[in-house]
């Protein structure tokens, strides 16, 4: 008796590159290496060191988009999201470029995916780069490593998991589309999760494999704390799952640390977070706008016809 052969589920790693040559070989040689194949393009952000080439040289078999300009983080990886659809990839799995994964990630992904499909985001546990403790930021969204290494099932709920690996399955992309073009860097990820839970999906890490993310010697200047405050509150007016008035509170949030660096002396600081509040007041309607667009259960953002769409800051 003959036995009908079933398909793997086939998957698109998608990796977003800007000046990526210190993290190179290790990063693609981890998808190379992986347990279970899946098939690579590299989505390239104008880079300006040697990483086209080197990939050109190198890496025949990977596919590389080069753009003319840095698109921002959430667009390129729009471009790999829309071949997964275009192309009938079953998954899609974001990595970044300053990232790396164990033999057994993407199998191990696939496994969990199959099993659990409500979860739209899964996640292995994210490591710093020496994979010798938890990255930081994934150590704060999942209670720390007592935490992780408390848990015992294959799969954990999680509020968020920063999107330095990513596994989505393909069905999702259809109903919550890519990332959001108001986002140009940072603030995405958070914004993504909120369309996620907005139709019925889980996000949730594995503690059966892991990834490191090599980012643990870069401190955050305060320039640097400013921008990400800015992205929250836009993040907070364009949840889809938020009311009117958390929506303006997020418009109007940015006016408390305003007056508090203007009682500091701190006037740069003031216009900054002023100009803040008064940019997304202006935006509303046409945030609101784009979020009954979110609404409409399409791959949005991933259609020609919201190419026009400019983020609130580049």
């Amino acid at each position: 008796m003959n036995e009908v052969a079933v398909a793997r589920p086939r998957v698109l790693t998608v990796i977003v590159s800007y000046n990526f040559e210190p993290w190179i070989e290790r990063c693609l040689s981890s998808i190379r290496d992986s347990d279970y194949p899946s098939d690579l393009v590299v989505i390239d952000n104008a880079s300006t060191d040697r990483t086209v080439s080197i990939i050109a040289e190198r890496y025949r078999w990977i596919r590389l988009v080069r753009s003319r300009k840095n698109l921002g983080f959430g667009q390129a990886n729009n471009i790999g999201m829309r071949m997964a659809l275009e192309e009938n990839y079953d998954y899609v799995f974001l990595v970044n470029q300053d990232a790396w994964i164990e033999p057994n990630t993407v199998g191990t992904l696939v496994g969990l995916a199959e099993k659990y499909p409500d979860y739209g985001v899964l996640s292995p546990v994210h490591l710093d780069g020496k994979g010798e403790h938890l990255d930081g930021s994934f150590a704060k969204y999942v209670g720390g490593a007592s935490a992780v290494s408390s848990k015992k099932s294959d799969i954990v709920e999680a509020a968020f998991v920063n999107a330095a690996f990513w596994f989505i399955p393909a069905s999702a992309l259809k109903k919550v589309g890519g990332f959001s073009p108001l986002f140009f860097h940072y603030g995405e990820d958070v914004d993504y999760i909120h369309r996620m839970r907005f139709y019925g999906y889980r996000v949730g890490y594995t503690p059966l494999t892991s990834g490191c993310h090599d980012r643990q010697n870069r401190p955050i200047t305060r320039e640097t704390q400013m921008k990400l405050d800015r992205v929250y509150y836009l993040s907070v007016v364009s949840d889809l799952n938020s009311g009117l008035a958390k929506c303006l509170w997020g418009g109007l949030a940015p006016l408390k640390p305003g007056m508090l660096a203007l009682l500091r002396g701190r006037f740069k600081e003031f216009c900054f977070y002023t100009g803040t509040s008064v940019r997304l007041l202006c935006r509303y309607l046409s945030i609101a706008e784009i979020k009954r667009f979110c609404k409409q259960g399409r791959p949005v953002f991933l259609e020609n016809v919201h190419s026009k769409i400019k983020p609130i800051w580049s």
